[in-house]
């Protein structure tokens, strides 16, 4: 076999990396280049500075100090067959997929060696085909002679991570790592940039993570473009989700200002924003920050006094809010409805509800047309301040506004009059808000509590029974521990035997006050009563995971041994979705992680939320998730029930114009082909 000799030289990973992301070394293009389509990289074009003078963004070129690939020659190689197999596999391997590429390799392990399969690799560096480097460096680590190479990973992670592709970074990444190496900045920057070019919680989390381990394991200085560009995407989310992200947000602010890094205009207005949404508000933090902006005399922005009214109005502090308020009026564009709720919040935060009210007439003359935020708004204020007549003015005017979403006014009622004792006003608005808008499981369960309050049992078993037989509402532990004690208040043992029997089979936890009772009681028939519940799986809830598995459901490795937890995942735009996560929690409550929690009576059911790590979740893992990528079982055909085929097509089915029903699944060609072919 001829071929012409192929002559690399040593080159250095780091020398010509870009720092404007998604822009590839500058070498000589080959016919075989792969490059990266020019709009994609202006969509994810993180690493910007900000000019000084002009104020406008301009790309900066930065390089980094990597180590050296040293690769031999190959007309150094004495043997010329091995020289002819080497070039024959640079030039093959390419066109092959993956597992053909390794059954290539294999079947030249007798008189391969590392030097051999290093060339190999960085040759396909060299002509940009990253993804066959990959696999030959995939190969090349499960060899008997492999010594590990740290220039050739941090090269071929450089490369691969600037294609975006985090997964195959960090699985390099991961290798350095457990060989005891700090990896290069390099490195630790494009996989930064990787992960936050990519959508999805997950990728921000790991994003954040490489940078705390870059500071503190690499004990590197990132660029100022990486700050902002990890910065900027924790503030870009929506408030509930960006709640969590203080600490990272601080740790990055804590970063530019010990580096002596420019601290932009934006970091202090998104770290305000970030403040003013917390539960617990850091009023000595945020006056600092106020007071540094000050000293670099920084603008206040209409987003950053909109910012502290907000946190005014969840620590009542009354004259920060007014000085706001006449900054705000000096604003460009007028009050916002917005600024009028939180103003609203302050007074109501020190008990002055009246004063509330006046400013919510003064937002309807300012605005005029009023959304029903800020009706929910005022009807609250009013109703945790006990302000009956108020409160029922109040809510005629919404209802005869037009306005949708009532039912969480009906909730603020229905608890205000709860607490008076006004049972009878209970139920009229509740028989009200059936008629106006769509009940959910809190109406029902403040209802349900009222009924048992003045021992009117025979209602409230009807009130439970329809909560039981509505899927939609469904019953909770709050709703049977309310029922239970009106059954031992009123000496029904025999229907209180009969709850806590389905409560146990339900696996819901039994309120220890009751639990006393209970003991007594079947202490006192000689009766067995079970303390703890056992965690097993139904034949329902396997039938459901197999279903939501097939639709998309993660399993993931919990870190110890055999024990895995479903990771459950809902769309926050999807009708369907929002009625199946309901159901999911109430049907696996028992494995979720604080179940028992304040959304057990609440519509606010998290868009995701875990089970509690378990070995039964084994099997499911091995079946459907093996080595970490989603697989269709091979005898999934007889696992497919019409249950099964249901949560799949609710979990990730979607139904076409002309009434056709897909069934979306991932997995190999041969998976999906035998999944479809056997049912």
């Amino acid at each position: 076999l001829k071929t012409t000799p192929l002559t690399p030289r040593a080159t250095s990973p780091g020398t010509s990396i870009k720092h404007l992301v998604g822009e590839l070394e500058t070498e000589t293009e080959t016919d075989n280049d792969v490059g990266v389509d020019s709009n994609e990289i202006e969509l994810h074009n993180f690493d910007i500075e900000w000019d000084k003078n002009g104020g406008e963004m301009r790309k900066i070129d930065m390089q980094f100090d990597s180590p050296v690939v040293e690769v031999t020659e190959l007309e150094e190689l004495p043997e010329n067959w091995r020289r002819s197999k080497i070039a024959w596999l640079c030039k093959e391997l390419p066109s092959q997929k993956r597992p053909t590429q390794i059954r290539l390799l294999t079947a030249q392990k007798k008189w391969m060696q590392q030097q051999d399969a290093t060339y190999i690799a960085h040759h396909f560096l060299r002509i940009r085909l990253n993804d066959a480097a990959f696999s030959v460096y995939k190969w090349m680590i499960q060899q008997h002679w492999f010594r590990f190479d740290f220039a050739l990973a941090t090269k071929l992670a450089d490369c691969i991570g600037r294609e975006r592709k985090f997964a195959k970074c960090r699985e390099i990444y991961d290798d350095i790592i457990n060989q005891g190496r700090v990896p290069s900045e390099s490195t630790f920057h494009i996989l930064i940039v990787a992960y936050l070019s990519a959508p999805g919680e997950d990728c921000l989390k790991e994003a954040c993570e490489i940078y705390y381990r870059m500071i503190h394991l690499g004990a590197y200085h990132p660029r100022l473009s990486l700050h902002n560009a990890l910065f900027r995407a924790l503030i870009s989310k929506p408030a509930i989700s960006a709640k969590p992200y203080l600490k990272q947000a601080e740790f990055i602010f804590h970063n530019l200002a010990t580096c002596g890094l420019e601290i932009r205009e934006e970091i202090y207005s998104g770290l305000l924003w970030l403040h003013s949404h917390q539960d617990t508000i850091d009023k000595e933090r945020i006056f600092y920050l106020l007071k540094e902006m000050n000293l670099r005399k920084i603008p206040e922005t209409k987003d950053t006094l909109l910012s502290i009214l907000r946190a005014c109005s969840k620590v009542g502090e009354v004259d920060e809010a007014e000085k706001t308020w006449l900054k705000l009026l000096n604003c460009d564009g007028g009050i916002s409805p917005q600024a009028y709720m939180y103003k609203m919040g302050v007074y109501a935060e020190v008990g002055d509800p009246l004063k509330s009210l006046d400013i919510f007439r003064e937002m309807q003359k300012q605005c005029g047309q009023i959304n029903n935020v800020a009706y929910q708004k005022i009807i609250e204020i009013m109703c945790n301040s006990q302000e009956v007549q108020l409160a029922e003015s109040l809510m005629k005017e919404f209802v005869g506004s037009g306005l949708k979403s009532l039912t969480t006014s009906y909730v603020d009622l229905l608890n205000m009059y709860y607490k008076l004792s006004l049972h009878d006003k209970v139920e009229s608005t509740f028989l009200e808000c059936l008629d106006k808008c769509r009940p959910n499981r809190a109406i029902y369960g403040i209802y349900l509590d009222s009924l048992v309050k003045t021992s009117n049992i025979e209602k409230a078993e009807s009130i439970f029974k329809q909560m039981l037989e509505n899927e939609a509402i469904g019953v909770s532990s709050r709703s049977c521990n309310s029922l239970l004690s009106g059954y031992l208040a009123c000496g029904d043992n025999a229907k209180a035997e009969k709850l806590y029997r389905f409560m146990r089979q339900k696996k819901y936890e039994v309120e220890s006050s009751l639990m006393e009772k209970l003991e007594y009681l079947f202490t006192s028939a000689k009766k067995f009563i079970e303390k703890y519940v056992t965690l097993k799986l139904t034949p329902e809830q396997r039938e459901i995971l197999v279903g939501l598995l097939l639709g998309g459901l993660q399993i993931e490795y919990a870190g110890e041994k055999k024990l895995h937890f479903v990771h459950f995942k809902f769309k926050d735009d999807s009708g369907i979705h929002t009625i199946l996560k309901r159901h999911i929690y109430n049907e696996f409550h028992e494995w979720l992680q604080h179940s028992n929690g304040s959304t057990d009576d609440s519509d606010d059911i998290p868009s995701e939320f875990l089970t509690v790590p378990h070995t039964c979740f084994g099997f499911y893992a091995h079946q459907f998730w093996a080595e970490g990528k989603q697989s269709i079982p091979k005898l999934i055909h007889r696992w497919l029930t019409p249950r099964v085929l249901a949560y799949w097509f609710m979990y990730g089915g979607y139904t076409t114009p002309n009434g056709d029903i897909f069934l979306k699944v991932k997995g190999s060609k041969d998976d999906v082909e035998r999944g479809c072919l056997k049912h």
